[in-house]
């Protein structure tokens, strides 16, 4: 389940970075409003995940998630550049991301 709220998380903090351009420095009211929301969403989820998950681990997916979900909607909404380095260094991240719960699946299975 910990799991599960930090993936969660991690994409609301997606939605709360992009509303931070959108708010425009918080002088936009509804974007304002739905960034400050998602704000707390996002890290009342991480706070429960770190309850069971090591927060070096934690803290690295949820921001790989929010890094690498952000500048995918930059590239596809907001028609930021694209380039291979982007796009290497955005499926190295991902591939991280994907490492560290590898990685902390088997710290849990040793641990049993």
């Amino acid at each position: 389940m910990a799991w599960i709220l930090l993936i969660i998380a991690g994409l609301t903090e997606i939605v709360w970075a992009i509303g931070l351009k959108e708010a425009h420095g918080f002088t936009e009211l509804v974007p304002s409003i739905v960034t400050i929301i998602f704000l707390i969403v996002s890290f009342f989820l991480f706070a429960k995940a770190m309850k069971t998950i090591p927060i070096g681990t934690a803290y690295a997916i949820f921001t790989g998630i929010g890094a690498a979900g952000t500048a995918i909607v930059g590239i596809i909404w907001f028609g930021e550049e694209v380039s291979a380095g982007k796009l290497l260094f955005l499926f190295v991240l991902l591939f991280g991301i994907i490492g560290l719960k590898l990685v902390d699946d088997e710290d849990e299975e040793e641990a049993i």
